[in-house]
């Protein structure tokens, strides 16, 4: 196995990007990342290499909103291999949410998918709030200001000549709008300020998916696992998957952090 540090791999037939835990770390866990309309896998190389810090394998997969979930499940199950290192968890950004979602509800042993998170899913329905689209430069500023508060990744993708800039905006295809219900454990963190896709429908599909842990980000857009919070983000995603680690089933806390007071604060 690579070091953490080592440029990520691609591969022709399936484009994508891998990270891998450093080579004195046991590997523990399967991270197959989605992403959403505009991106491309090293777009998600920071959350790549802070999960590969904690142990876990991180593939991004080039996935684009068209491909339907059989597509994304075979693309999955080949980056992954015949026999990943469990739990494999599904991860999704925006259209790469829905598509995690219509995977995971696929039964196939070629995926054996333990888990799901839903990161800022884009909209179901047609949004009531939309981007607004001026001149070149005020609309990347817009979209800009509609992905990320963070200044670090603001420039990351102003400078990446690989980022399709506009896409934001595109039409959600139509099989991803569907309702997907996985039956299994599922993490959903949306940001409470999202101007694409309004919180409601993250606590809508909190309530409807049977095992779901919901994480609203205070003032966070849209990017949730690139915004100016991701380094909590992250770590909340570490500690929803050790807890799948633990306990597959109930997903029950392993550490519960209380306030001075005694009462209790949070599970992780």
């Amino acid at each position: 196995m690579t070091d953490l540090f080592t440029a990520p791999t691609t591969t022709t037939r399936t484009p994508h990007a891998t990270w891998e835990p450093p080579v004195t770390i046991a590997t523990r866990g399967t991270l197959l990342v989605l992403p959403g309309r505009g991106e491309h896998p090293l777009v998600y190389e920071r959350f790549g290499r802070r999960l590969a810090a904690d142990g876990y394998l991180v593939h991004v997969l080039g996935t684009h909103p068209e491909n339907p979930a059989d597509a994304v499940r075979d693309q999955a199950a080949a980056v992954a291999g015949p026999e990943p290192v469990a739990p494999l968890v599904l991860v999704g950004s925006d259209t790469g949410a829905l598509q995690a979602l219509h995977a995971a509800a696929l039964s196939d042993p070629s995926l054996p998918v333990a888990g799901v998170v839903v990161a800022g899913a884009a909209p179901t329905t047609d949004p009531d709030r939309a981007v607004e689209v001026n001149d070149a430069a005020s609309a990347w500023d817009d979209e800009l200001a509609a992905r990320t508060a963070c200044p670090a990744h603001r420039k990351r993708l102003t400078d990446d000549a690989s980022f399709s800039r506009g896409r934001l905006t595109d039409p959600v295809p139509h099989h991803l709008r569907a309702d997907a219900h996985p039956e299994v454990p599922a993490l959903i963190l949306h940001g409470a300020a999202d101007p694409v896709t309004a919180v409601e429908q993250a606590r809508g599909l909190a309530g409807r998916l049977p095992r779901t842990t919901l994480g609203v980000v205070h003032d966070g857009v849209h990017d949730v696992l690139n915004d100016a919070s991701h380094r909590t983000t992250a770590a909340t995603v570490v500690l929803w998957l050790e807890r799948l680690r633990a306990d597959r089933r109930d997903l029950r806390p392993i550490l519960t952090v209380a306030e001075a007071d005694g009462n209790s604060a949070a599970g992780a």
